[in-house]
């Protein structure tokens, strides 16, 4: 019941100047008509024609609508009963009113509420009629090259699916579900009860509109059984650990004619041996020498499509410094990101005598200044 206060008001038929059974094109011809003459471009500063122009757009709104206008006209069928203050006193103090003091919103939620007997819901909603199927989440896991560079694979996965047998139609390969005939195909039954309507499920069809005069014998009539699928999935280039890739109508199947659900595929990236990930960068540590830290020096490093890169590393360079090589890290739709390598200077666990005597002597060039003098200890 979605009635509004203003429809036990107004005649729209009358502010558009047609009949109660005008056609939809009628109405549209008639609304466009008055539109055209009384829009506030073309009356400027009337706010008489403003106001009628409002009133013009709130008739057509409602029985321009197919819906809306079956709801109106039931609603005027009515007449006074169901109106505010009416006999039926559901009116705050008009003739005849009850003293309720219930308006025709209120009304609506209540009978809402009372008399709502279950049009199909969602998945758990427990209402008949189609169902949606409910959604799905599964894990792929990946190698390190493959979430980089994307890949077309497949997710295995047991959950209701819609019948091998009989393609979801719940009937015996070589026939067809037939419309109810208690319903005529609608799934619902109107039910007057004095000055309303009410639909409910049909019961013999259980608000599907078609019977299954002769079952499926694998899944018995409801058009699902729960089996094992492989599902195609294709991953972009650049997918992260952890994103979720969602594959629509992929999901549970749907009952009683619903649609199927949706799955969500959860990436999982395995590690590589050398580079690592920071979004659309990929990282590498290089090891230098002391003498190529100190004097400089071009190192050849590695690249993850193979075809390794000159990095030129200056005199002077710190351990732990990064450097940037543009355009050599993951391809993605966003653009190629940069390979980021960090260099560490790496010092020998074991020395000879040779290599100890010529450290010895370059640390007694060093001027006898300490690197630690500015912390004062």
């Amino acid at each position: 019941m979605t009635a509004q206060r203003e429809w036990f008001e107004k005649d729209y038929y009358s502010i558009l100047g047609v009949s109660g059974d005008a056609s939809a094109k009628e109405i549209t011809t008639a609304y466009r008509k008055l539109a055209r003459s009384l829009h506030p471009d073309a009356n400027p500063g009337d706010p008489a024609a403003e106001e009628r122009f409002k009133e013009v757009s709130a008739a057509y709104d409602v029985v321009g609508d197919a819906d809306k206008r079956k709801e109106y006209d039931e609603v005027r069928r009515l007449g006074p009963m169901a109106g505010p203050g009416g006999p039926g006193g559901f009116g705050a103090g008009g003739p005849g009113g009850g003293g309720f003091g219930f308006n025709a919103e209120d009304l609506g939620d209540i009978l809402g509420g009372l008399f709502n007997r279950g049009r199909g819901r969602g998945p758990g909603g427990g209402g008949p009629g189609p169902q949606r199927g409910h959604d799905l989440e599964a894990e792929l896991h990946l190698s390190f090259l493959d979430a980089v560079k994307g890949i077309t694979t497949q997710v295995n996965l047991t959950s209701d699916a819609a019948c091998s047998t009989c393609h979801g139609s719940g009937a015996r390969p070589g026939t067809s579900p037939t419309a109810c005939s208690r319903c005529g195909g609608r799934g619902v039954l109107d039910d007057n009860q004095g000055y309303f309507s009410f639909s409910q499920p049909c019961p013999a069809c259980a608000g599907r509109g078609q019977v299954v005069e002769d079952p499926c014998p694998t899944c018995k009539g409801s058009g699902v059984e729960r089996r094992s699928r492989a599902v195609k999935v294709r991953i972009p280039a650049g997918v992260d650990d952890g994103q979720r890739i969602r594959l629509k109508g992929r999901g549970g199947a749907g009952h009683h004619g619903g649609p199927a659900g949706d799955l969500y595929v959860r990436v999982s990236v395995g590690s590589h041996p050398l580079f690592g990930r920071a979004g659309r960068n990929l990282t590498l540590q290089a090891p230098i020498t002391y003498p190529e830290a100190v004097l400089g020096a071009d190192i050849r490093v590695p690249t993850l499509d193979g075809d390794p890169v000159t990095l030129r590393i200056p005199a002077g360079t710190r351990s732990g410094r990064t450097f940037r090589v543009k355009g050599r890290g993951v391809e993605s739709t966003k653009g190629a990101g940069d390979l980021l390598v960090t260099v560490d200077v790496a010092v020998p666990a074991t020395v000879s005598d040779a290599e100890r005597a010529a450290v010895q002597a370059l640390a007694d060039l060093e001027p006898d200044v300490s690197p630690r003098d500015h912390l004062g200890v």
